[in-house]
């Protein structure tokens, strides 16, 4: 049996970093850094879990922390660090060593840890990579650090039978780099068959049967003097945490499995000894005058802002001046949307900001009788203020029918449609919005444009949208790209006379098919699609597919032969709840733009 009191008696490492679940490189091709200020932040919670956790066990614990968040929410820091623990470096953004050049490298080092610093008053002493470096093509980063005057560093992950697979490189070491020396701190490996396997980290912890990991540590500390140097990212302590839609199989596997387990199995860890920072372990002082920190940012950075966390980083543009800004009501349908409706709020602010000086904005949300909290998500996001309202169907309807309600509610000339899920860049209603000139009725996001662009989207629903397009381009007047976008700019007088039978997603394609034979004119914006991230698509693709088949039939009959393609009524829109706002609402009275020929005609029947 192992000798658990001789481990019990060890002194080990305790390494956390410090990163939301979004944050996360392995979702990274999924969601952009421009996006992180969109999500719900779930950090404060996660990490008053782990202190707590710390604090019943005698645990001291090194967090390495990007910059990023040490400039949106230094306040956790400062928690962090007057709770007994260390904070150190992990890079402004999660990137890879692959990805910078020296001077890069040396640049994004001094950015976070000026961000660190201020936040904390401590200086940062040792860096962790955004990912642990398997072979040597990284050490050139070692001699950056001890020159920059890093303590320590802790980014060897020693595997399979590479270069840090030796003893020396298994074990806490110290390392010259030219004049100057600096601690290397790997994680812990065993030998398997010949062969470092990771042992210490948390995905292995939540992966492997616990017998294995116990078996494995508790070996390691019976053999070898070394401490245990054991990491977890604190994410890993959040079981509930948003499902991340367009992530690999092998991904979700990684990150989701077994996080239920995760503070049970890292409690029988920690109980194995006790657990100390890399600084207390090294004996490097962490405590320094606030002042001496706080003062000036890093050589060579000039003082710098906190991060604009409401707001994306997006190149400055040219601006419309205008004497008044122009009413534009957008409409956002809404069904089963509860995980969404923090990250659409998020991002509408944004797009207030962008387009306030412009355009005054009011919005419409259409819940389409969700079967969960949406609606009570909306009125808690949005409810009570003037520029906004929130109306409810009866039953559910589908998108086309909720946005037809909004159409109805809306008393402006120029209305929005979006997506709740945001797969569509609203922001993207600045450049979308003046498309819409003399003559023009519609405008509509286009990802199939030359200069448009998909990005994860699954390769069967490009292959279904895509030959839809082909044939909609046959019996449509106006040659268009995409035809089935929900991203769309209109103008009121043209569409809404224009009644549809199909209130689902066939009734998106349906409403510009009729504005099309009526004589309209659409003009498509060349728009970025990207997978859904939070939630599931509504879409039934059997449904859907022989739905546009039999549309597609009615509206080739209806060019062939120059008649209405089926009855379309103009409709008043579902029936709305008695507790929705619009059950007392005053008529529409649309703001006068210059006509399009369609909307003359259509007035003058």
């Amino acid at each position: 049996m192992p000798d658990k009191r001789a481990g019990a008696e060890r002194s080990h490492i305790l390494t956390v970093s410090l990163e939301d679940y979004f944050h996360v490189r392995a979702f990274s091709h999924v969601i952009q850094q421009r996006q992180w200020y969109r999500f719900e932040p779930r950090l404060e919670h996660t990490l008053n879990r782990a202190l707590d956790l710390f604090d019943e066990l005698n645990c001291r614990a090194t967090f390495f922390v990007l910059g990023w968040i040490a400039e949106a929410v230094p306040e956790l820091l400062k928690r962090v660090v007057e709770r007994g623990h260390e904070v150190a470096d992990r890079g402004y953004y999660p990137r890879s060593l692959r990805d910078l050049t020296p001077e890069e490298f040396r640049d994004d080092l001094r950015r976070s840890r000026a961000a660190i610093e201020r936040a904390t008053g401590r200086p940062v002493l040792g860096y962790r990579s955004a990912r642990l470096w398997p072979d040597a093509r990284h050490l050139w980063a070692l001699e950056v650090l001890a020159e920059d005057g890093y303590r320590y560093d802790a980014s060897v992950a020693a595997l399979g039978r590479g270069t840090f697979t030796t003893e020396e490189w298994r074990t806490v070491h110290r390392r010259r780099c030219g004049e100057r020396e600096i601690w290397e701190v790997p994680v812990s490996t065993a030998r398997l068959l010949g062969v470092t396997v990771p042992i210490a980290g948390g995905n292995y912890l939540r992966q492997l049967p616990s017998w294995v990991t116990s078996r494995a540590l508790d070996r390691l500390t019976r053999t070898s003097d070394a401490p245990l140097v054991f990491y977890f990212n604190i994410w890993e302590l959040d079981a509930g945490q948003p499902r991340v839609g367009g992530a690999t199989v092998l991904n979700r596997l990684r990150h989701y499995r077994n996080l239920h387990r995760m503070p049970e199995r890292l409690r029988g860890v920690l109980a194995r000894g006790r657990f100390r920072s890399i600084a207390e372990h090294l004996g490097l002082p962490i405590a320094a005058p606030a002042s001496d920190l706080m003062s000036e940012p890093a050589p060579g950075l000039g003082r710098m802002a906190p991060p604009r966390v409401s707001l994306p980083i997006v190149p400055a543009r040219e601006r419309r001046a205008s004497a008044a800004r122009m009413p534009v009501t957008v409409i956002v349908p809404c069904f089963n949307e509860t995980l969404v409706i923090p990250y659409l709020a998020n991002t509408l602010r944004s797009v207030e900001a962008r387009l306030a000086e412009q355009y005054e904005l009011s919005w419409i949300f259409v819940d389409d009788r969700s079967a969960d909290d949406t609606l009570a998500s909306l009125r808690r996001q949005f409810g009570g203020r003037p520029d906004c309202r929130i109306l409810s169907h009866e039953r559910n309807v589908g998108v086309a029918g909720a946005i037809r309600t909004g159409l109805h509610a809306a008393t402006t000339e120029i209305v929005c449609s979006m997506d709740c899920d945001c797969t569509y860049d609203p922001h993207e209603l600045e450049q979308m919005i003046p498309l819409l000139a003399d003559g023009v009725d519609m405008v509509t996001a286009s990802p199939y444009h030359p200069d448009g662009g998909v990005r994860n989207v699954p390769a069967w629903r490009l292959v279904l949208s895509r030959g839809l397009s082909r044939l909609y381009r046959l019996v449509l007047r106006n040659k268009l790209e995409t035809y089935t976008s929900c991203f769309r700019v209109y103008r009121r007088s043209s569409v809404l006379p224009v009644g549809i039978v199909h209130t689902g997603f066939l009734g998106v394609l349906e409403q510009l098919a009729r504005v099309d034979l009526a004589g309209g004119r659409v003009v498509e914006y060349p728009a970025m699609l990207e997978s859904r991230i939070l939630g599931r698509s509504k879409l039934k693709v059997f449904r859907t597919i022989a739905g546009h088949l039999w549309l597609f039939q009615r509206l080739a009959s209806a060019r062939l032969f120059g008649r209405a393609p089926g009855p379309a009524p103009v409709r008043a829109g579902p029936r709305l709840r008695r507790d929705s706002s619009v059950v007392d609402a005053p008529p529409a009275e649309p703001m006068p733009l210059p006509d399009s020929p369609m909307a003359a005609e259509a007035r003058t029947q």
